[in-house]
């Protein structure tokens, strides 16, 4: 009997990898930083911040003719944050970071459903932020086309919890739509279409999102009304020989999560490069994001919802990565440098200059200079990067600073505003019933 069983598995298994593909993957991605400004600069009398961190994902994929799915599960640890004999994370960083399905309609049509990441071009509006160990990711309902060199993507959300609702009933529960969105990076709703079309040598895509947020009172569990906020913008590519172009433009109105009006906020930038040699690429560029006029009642401050903002305006994060919200703007004129090593070598470099599209209360303008540096060793299943970074800041991003933190006199800064990091990267695949191409 047990073998007619094990014979009976067989044969389905053998049935289902004949017409199906099941794929399970996984990801260790352990970091150490060495923190002496990044993120905030780091003021005297304090010691700088070192910390190690560890992303471990697992995912399991199936794929038929007609549908796909995909779960991915992840635990994001700080090294020594669970005692060591607690029998249950008491950090709660276990999480669902994907779990969608999408089905095929025909004709290049199909629709995704669930948890999922949304990156598009260069990850200026929308990306997966993967330098952050959690990552992003939305719980939305997708349309998407595909045909040769055009896709398109529609996408709907709707976010609820309803255990945890307002009303006119404070904490009254399985009752109405109030959704608690009170920073910007969390909607209630939102509707977004990104298309894109590939030439020859050009490209050219196009970002249209509506985000509605709302917020509820604590004391009273009333909710306002949905404030939307609309940001539309394109992404413009062109390659040819060793020369490449890439430009953003976005414009941005509606209302402020907090319900001030947006007033012509935008995003420019342009992106050069050149492969000077089959081991030297150069690139200048300049990027300017609208800053916020105090003199005035609304905002013009244009903010970058879901980017990948780590990737821009310097890797030490002082600008737009959770922070810089309704501040000066930026004016970030830099330019990059990526060298081969060797084989498996790559060494990248940026020096990045910064001003404020608007002065400082002071009236300062200059916020300061960056030097990036990271360091890539590809070896046999594994990856290491190795990063440094140098912050010179000018006396505006101090006055800044200085602000936020809440302070009504001169704070005392370091001079020296550096941050140090390294990580291994394994992403093994460790089992699938795909074919190899090899």
């Amino acid at each position: 009997m047990k073998r007619s069983y094990s014979l009976i598995i067989l044969v389905i298994l053998s049935v289902q990898s004949i017409s199906a593909q099941f794929t399970l993957d996984a990801q260790f991605r352990p970091r150490t930083e060495y923190r002496n400004g990044f993120q905030f600069l780091q003021r005297e009398g304090f010691d700088a911040g070192f910390v190690t961190n560890t992303r471990a994902r697992i995912g399991a994929g199936f794929k038929t003719e007609t549908y796909q799915i995909y779960i991915n599960v992840q635990d994001v640890q700080i090294w020594g944050e669970n005692p060591q004999l607690v029998p249950i994370d008491a950090n709660n960083s276990f999480s669902l970071f994907e779990a969608w399905a999408e089905l095929q309609f025909g004709g290049g049509w199909s629709t995704k459903l669930g948890r999922q990441v949304l990156s598009y071009d260069d990850q200026r509006y929308f990306g997966g932020l993967d330098w952050a160990q959690q990552g992003r990711y939305h719980d939305l309902a997708m349309i998407k086309f595909r045909k040769e060199d055009f896709m398109l993507d529609v996408g709907l959300a709707f976010n609820q919890d309803l255990d945890n609702q307002g009303g006119p009933l404070f904490g009254f529960k399985n009752s109405g739509t109030e959704f608690n969105s009170a920073n910007p990076f969390q909607y209630k709703t939102m509707q977004h279409l990104y298309a894109k079309k590939k030439f020859k040598a050009f490209s050219a895509s196009l970002v249209l999102a509506n985000l509605g947020f709302q917020q509820i009172d604590t004391e009273t569990g009333d909710a306002s009304d949905i404030r939307n906020t609309f940001t539309a913008g394109t992404h413009l590519t062109y390659k040819k020989g060793k020369f490449g172009l890439e430009g953003n433009a976005f414009l941005q109105t509606g209302e402020f999560v907090t319900g001030i009006d947006i007033d012509g906020a935008y995003l420019l930038g342009l992106e050069a490069s050149y492969n000077v040699s089959p081991k030297t690429k150069l690139g200048v560029g300049i990027e300017a994001i609208s800053g916020d006029d105090p003199s005035t009642e609304s905002t013009e401050a244009f903010l970058l919802h879901f980017g990948t903002n780590h990737k821009f305006n310097g890797f030490m994060d002082h600008f737009y990565v959770g922070n810089w919200i309704n501040n000066v703007g930026l004016l970030d004129i830099h330019a990059s440098a990526t060298f081969k090593l060797g084989e498996k070598t790559t060494l990248f470099s940026k020096l990045l200059s910064f001003q404020g599209m608007e002065d400082t209360p002071s009236g300062e303008s200059s916020l300061g200079t960056e030097l990036d540096l990271v360091l890539t060793q590809n070896f046999k299943g594994f990856a290491l990067k190795i990063g440094y970074s140098q912050l010179f800041a000018a006396d505006g991003l101090e006055e800044l600073e200085t602000a936020r933190l809440g302070a009504t006199e001169p704070l005392d800064f370091k001079s020296s505003q550096n941050w140090a990091w390294a990580m291994i990267i394994i992403k093994p695949t460790l089992f699938t019933t795909a074919k190899s191409d090899k």
